[in-house]
């Protein structure tokens, strides 16, 4: 089983995609302490009139004191209708399905009962898969029950969550590279892989294009065929 781990993200950049395209199994990190003003509650959008624009999950209360899987929602409601509302000036630009299936994708991550930040955006993951015909099979760490170290830093997570599920491969971003010991990996029979993302590019109409938007951005502007095939050409494993 080739596994992926990696903190619950808020319709990541489309390279994210390639990333879990590229594992049998994905385990949504939430038992270490949650960072404020990340990729977790917000993401980037284009600006209805020149650069980019923020998307975001107001938390109530979120701090470093709580863990990842403790962060709560202030107003699921109210931030559903904030973020439709700042993709409101695509409509004019781009194909009314397009329009459809991206909000339609927001929709379906604040479609749940609860006000988990993780579940929220574990939904949001699922939906973006399901448009781009990724797999997507997925586990919350903090529901395995698994027997992990109190604090192995941030290159020891992986391999003992890789060996307390008995998985022979595990891929991160080749941005994390640095953080690994690949003799780790080795004594504990698990390949190490990397994934190196191209960029996607394409038209955005009136707008400059912005570099790192999120996945909502790549579908306003592009089939999801176009985006899911761009995605899968544009990952390639490396190993360590």
């Amino acid at each position: 089983m080739r596994l992926g781990i990696m903190q619950p993200y808020f319709f990541p950049y489309p390279g994210h995609f390639g990333l879990i395209g590229s594992v049998d199994e994905w385990i949504v990190f939430d038992v270490t302490q949650y960072t404020p003003k990340t990729w977790m509650n917000r993401n980037r959008v284009l600006h209805p009139e020149e650069g980019t624009n923020w998307i975001s999950v107001p938390l109530a209360g979120a701090s470093i004191s709580i863990l990842t899987r403790e962060a709560r929602v202030l107003d699921p409601k109210a931030a559903a209708r904030s973020v439709l509302g700042k993709l409101s000036h695509y409509r004019p630009h781009v194909r009314r399905a397009r329009y459809d299936i991206a909000c339609g994708l927001v929709e379906a991550a604040f479609a749940g009962s609860d006000d988990s930040l993780v579940s929220l955006n574990a939904r949001g993951l699922a939906a973006c898969c399901a448009v781009l015909g990724i797999p997507f099979r997925s586990r919350i760490c903090s529901s395995l029950g698994l027997d992990l170290p109190p604090s192995p830093g941030p290159g020891g997570w992986a391999p003992a969550i890789c060996e307390a599920l008995g998985a022979n491969a595990y891929v991160n971003p080749a941005g994390g590279r640095s953080l690994f010991d690949p003799g780790v990996f080795r004594r504990i029979g698990v390949d190490l892989l990397f994934a190196e993302t191209a960029p996607l590019a394409y038209e955005t109409g009136p707008y400059a294009p912005q570099a790192g938007l999120s996945i909502l951005d790549a579908l306003m502007w592009n089939d999801a065929a176009r985006v899911a095939e761009a995605i899968r050409a544009g990952t390639v494993l490396t190993p360590a």
